[in-house]
């Protein structure tokens, strides 16, 4: 028995005793892993039972590290996605609140009476982004908006008749074919589709990533790696080497035999990687979620101004298609001007105009930041064995601990991942069983990274059984050109009066002809009112 052997064992004693002890029960309820003599065989100051006991506490050593730096990693992106999920929460708030102040300053009662079509489309627009076309398909939710707002706005243009249901329903089917609003319902539409796809399935990847790294972390060392690591840590304190330290190339091996399957996630967790850093690239492009948002009241009011402007036209060619209505008994044709048409004038939206008041920060500044993270989190599993193995974990030269000596370590160091394990010389790794939690979440980012890539192009494919309820088409944009990377459609101005639209004649004889210049007449006299009010005043 060595003489050195007491104050080694009164250190292992003071340092992992109280902690073996502590964990008894633990240990008990588990199924042991006999080792009969894990350290070399000679004189020794560890018994079996101590080996065994100091192997429990080995399983602490390696895991503590890496709990560690999954715990960072899981920690920055949770932030990460709070930030921006609370950001595209607050511009949509902010951006209702904003068309609700200029179109109550602007139309007045006009618009307070028909504000519950605005609150319905902003609240339709967060639960898009919150749920998908699960809960919103957004090409019909903006369609009817579009057609509301013109049975509204028609209604008011044309208040010397009474309509029916029947006949709002026909002015309604034809909004497409009529273009009232020009060109914005089209662009905004683009614009929408773009921006929801990419801002919400990009929160989804970060709020991702936590959970596969929580899910992997938990993943618990195999009983070879255990003794393995046991070997590696506290063997030469039972040789009495208390200060000696593993070499690093033989803490390598023994660290990704450990994490073999943690390191097959590696190619995939890349992929999942290079398509966010992908679509945050959208995101500060053409997908712009910001510069869409922010604008919406001017763009929604330039569509309100172009069906102002083209009123007799649409009149007339709804009048044509759907037949003339009756005259209203009760239109009184010294209405108010006021009570009776839409007179607002909005400046032009100016793209230099970036704002930052969402949750106090700017998508720009977001994306920056979150792009150098997504940088540094790649390779995160195949590097996690170099990270464990080293600084004042190892001992650099030959001056250090092979496994059985105080001596250089010959043997080479073999790949990462379950497959090179095959050749592990100090850990046995099976490798014909891989472990189910990882592959799974190998599974679970190779889907994730098809619906980053697909909302790279503007498609919203993540919604299961979306290809039934779509009658097989995707949600979105459809763009896969080069046209996606332009910010043409980010910002316009008003639109020139649109081309006459074709209706399909319902109704065609001369009296309706007749009554249809007199509704001409009536309706341009509202307009040169509605003109000329600021300046009789």
């Amino acid at each position: 028995y060595p003489s050195y052997c007491g104050s080694v064992l009164k250190m292992v004693t003071v340092l992992y005793v109280p902690q073996l002890l502590k964990n008894k029960l633990k240990l008990q309820k588990r199924d042991k892993v006999h080792i009969y003599s894990v350290c070399p065989q000679g004189f020794s100051c560890c018994t079996v039972e101590m080996e065994e006991k100091l192997s429990q506490q080995s399983h602490t050593e390696i895991k503590a590290p890496v709990s560690r730096l999954s715990t960072n990693l899981q920690s920055t992106f949770k932030q990460k996605h709070d930030h921006f999920d609370n950001f595209f929460r607050e511009l949509l708030k902010n951006a209702e609140v904003s068309l609700h102040n200029m179109f109550v300053r602007t139309y007045g009662m006009m618009y307070v009476q028909n504000a519950e079509l605005f609150k319905n489309f902003f609240e339709a627009l967060t639960r898009y982004y919150v749920s998908g076309s699960a809960a919103v398909n957004l090409d019909s939710m903006l369609s009817d908006f579009w057609a509301d707002l013109l049975e509204r706005m028609f209604r008011l243009v044309n208040v010397q008749y009474e309509f029916s249901d029947a006949y709002m329903e026909c002015v309604s089917r034809h909004t497409e074919q009529l273009q009232p609003f020009g060109d914005v319902p089209r662009k905004l539409r683009i614009q929408l589709t773009r921006a929801f796809v990419a801002a919400r399935t990009f929160v989804r990847g970060l709020a991702l990533m936590p959970e596969v790294v929580n899910r992997v972390s938990t993943v618990s060392a195999s009983p070879s790696c255990v003794r393995a690591a046991m070997k590696m840590l506290y063997c030469p304190y039972c040789s009495g080497q208390v200060a000696l330290k593993p070499c690093q190339n033989y803490c390598l091996n023994v660290m990704r035999g450990c994490l073999a399957n943690q390191a097959d996630l590696d190619t995939e967790w890349n992929n999942f990687l290079d398509a966010m850093l992908s679509l945050a690239e959208r995101l500060e492009g053409p997908f712009n979620f910001e510069s869409v948002m922010d604008p919406i009241d001017v763009k929604i009011s330039e569509a309100i101004m172009n069906m102002q402007e083209n009123s007799m036209q649409v009149s007339q060619k709804v009048f044509q298609g759907c037949g003339m209505p009756k005259p209203s008994m009760a239109f009184r044709s010294t209405r108010s001007v006021k009570e009776t048409s839409f007179t607002g004038r909005f400046r032009p939206y100016s793209p230099d105009a970036r704002p930052t008041t969402a949750a106090g920060t700017s998508l720009d500044r977001l994306t920056n930041d979150v792009k150098k993270k997504l940088k540094h989190a790649k390779k995160f599993w195949s590097t996690l064995p170099e990270t464990v193995c080293a600084g004042e974990r190892i001992a650099p030269g030959d001056e250090c601990w092979n496994g059985t000596a105080k001596s250089r370590y010959e043997s080479v160091v073999i790949g990462n991942g379950l497959a090179n394990q095959v050749s592990n010389p100090d850990v046995d790794v099976d490798i014909t069983k891989p472990d189910i939690m990882i592959r799974s979440q190998i599974a679970v980012l190779k889907e994730m990274t098809s619906w980053l890539k697909a909302a790279h192009s503007g498609n919203d494919i993540s919604v299961e059984n979306d290809e039934e309820a779509s009658g097989g088409e995707e949600s979105g944009s459809g763009c896969d050109s080069p046209s996606c990377d332009s910010n043409e459609d980010i910002y316009f101005s008003t639109p020139p009066n649109p081309g006459k639209p074709r209706v399909n004649l319902v109704h065609s004889n001369t009296s309706a002809g007749v009554a249809s210049q007199g509704s001409m007449a009536l309706a341009l006299c509202g307009l040169i009112l509605a003109l000329l009010a600021p300046h009789l005043r």
